[in-house]
């Protein structure tokens, strides 16, 4: 059997085809959406875990040596794993939101698959977090389906998120090829987001039509002009149909941490004084919330930055928004500040304002945004995604007939209208925002596995 995975930053979900119509298939309490979240007692519970409980062997020296290293580090520990202890999605996430202090957590790993300048077992722990995963939503696709699944159709995105170009791009394709491996597919190949998006589309046409496919992800946004239509319908080879392509790291996720920078981070530092007049560092306000970004997140929450922290608190003009700063860094609270920000988001679609709270350390903080203030928060990836518009429509020379936008932020009014600017004497469509790059990679799968 095979099936189309979209191995997402936000969410994981998977479809096959019954009757030749994408299905999509329950991954957690009846939902197709799998939030991309995993949670472990310790960060060196992953290996061993995939290794203990899934029987899933390193796949070269390298993980032989990071597994070693881990039940080394858990016997002194004194952790003894469970089969239990490693959780995934809307569980997960769950556990981190009760006990932040008291877990490894991560979220969307696939944001640092194309980071540049990482050693060997760096690489090697991310394709075990990709692997677990994977190997979490294949057993239970399989369970749902009550059939095997030996391959794989996988979504990638234009450009992963990295500095290296091309490089990032095969050494994150190279991680998710190894950790479907190891997850057990036998027969993997990956097809780009917007592309597969773009499949879903086409299947509603019934004459030819020159389509911008612009696929507003949680890591990245992509953008595919595409020739497509009934006589392009189930062809393997489509090169003459693939007019241009434009993809950056600006998503969902960066729309999050944007909203959640400039609207609140204030209670927690950004834009206070020292006492010296200077105003409080950006990186130390930027960084606990950049949760796409994995060298921030090391430099904010390592030990070497507490110190500095501290002095801070002591110098700030305000040393109750630092207090709470150096909660964030005990409490590892970054991921709540722009979960915070996400339901904000989400809810300013349809709502003029929007009120939530936190706890932090001891106290109660009260968050108020208003959609304005919104708009005003996400200028910045607002601009980036009409450039990547521009940028594709400039490549291939030719206007779209349509534009049809997909991906979870898609919703969104703001980057609805930012992308209706660009061309506004074409029509705007909308799918399934959150499942037509699935069911576009079930329907490639039934083109490339038939």
């Amino acid at each position: 059997m095979f099936i189309g995975f979209d191995y997402g930053t936000s969410n994981c979900s998977v479809a096959s085809m019954v009757n030749g119509v994408p299905t999509l298939l329950a991954l957690e309490n009846g939902q197709h959406y799998l939030p991309s979240t995993l949670a472990a007692p310790t960060r060196d519970s992953v290996s061993e875990h995939l290794f203990r409980f899934s029987n899933i062997q390193p796949s070269d020296a390298t993980g032989q040596q990071l597994l070693r290293r881990a039940m080394a580090a858990n016997r002194e520990e004194g952790i003894e794993l469970h089969a239990e202890d490693l959780l995934f999605g809307q569980a997960a996430l769950d556990l981190y939101l009760a006990h932040p202090q008291d877990l490894y957590y991560v979220k969307s790993p696939k944001s640092f698959l194309g980071a540049m300048g990482l050693h060997q077992v760096q690489l090697s722990f991310f394709e075990d977090l990709v692997c677990a995963m994977m190997a979490n939503i294949k057993q239970r696709a399989e369970m749902e389906t009550q059939q095997p699944i030996d391959d794989a159709v996988i979504g990638r995105p234009i450009n992963f998120q990295g500095s290296g170009g091309e490089s990032s791009n095969q050494q994150a394709e190279q991680i998710l090829r190894r950790a479907a491996t190891r997850a057990g597919f036998k027969r993997i190949e990956f097809q780009f987001e917007p592309v597969a998006a773009g499949l879903e589309y086409e299947a509603s046409l019934t004459s030819e039509q020159t389509v911008l496919v612009v696929d507003i992800g949680g890591g990245t946004t992509d953008c595919s002009l595409l020739r497509m239509g009934p006589n392009w319908r189930g062809k393997r080879d489509r090169s003459d149909s693939l007019l241009a392509h434009s993809g950056q790291r600006v998503g969902g996720n960066d729309l999050d941490i944007h909203l959640a920078f400039n609207q609140l981070m204030p209670h927690f530092g950004a834009g206070s004084l020292l006492e010296s007049g200077l105003e409080m560092p950006m990186k130390q306000l930027w960084n606990p919330v950049a949760i796409n970004d994995l060298s921030a997140q090391n430099d904010f929450y390592g030990q070497r930055n507490l110190a500095e922290l501290k002095l801070l608190h002591k110098e700030a003009q305000q040393p109750e928004k630092l207090a709470r700063l150096l909660a964030v860094y005990h409490d590892t609270l970054g991921y709540g500040i722009v979960r915070r920000a996400e339901e904000a988001k989400i809810a300013l679609s349809a709502s003029p304002t929007y009120h939530s709270q936190m706890a932090v350390d001891k106290e109660t903080l009260a968050f108020d945004i208003n959609f304005d203030e919104m708009q005003q928060a996400l200028d910045t990836p607002k601009q980036q995604i009409s450039k990547l518009v521009r940028e594709a429509v400039s490549q291939s020379g030719e206007q779209p007939d349509v534009i049809f936008m997909t991906g979870g932020s898609a919703r969104s009014p703001i980057l609805r209208q930012a992308v209706a600017e660009v061309l506004p004497n074409v029509p705007l469509v909308s799918g399934n925002d959150f499942g037509s790059v699935t069911a576009g990679l079930a329907r490639w799968a039934d083109v490339v596995f038939a």
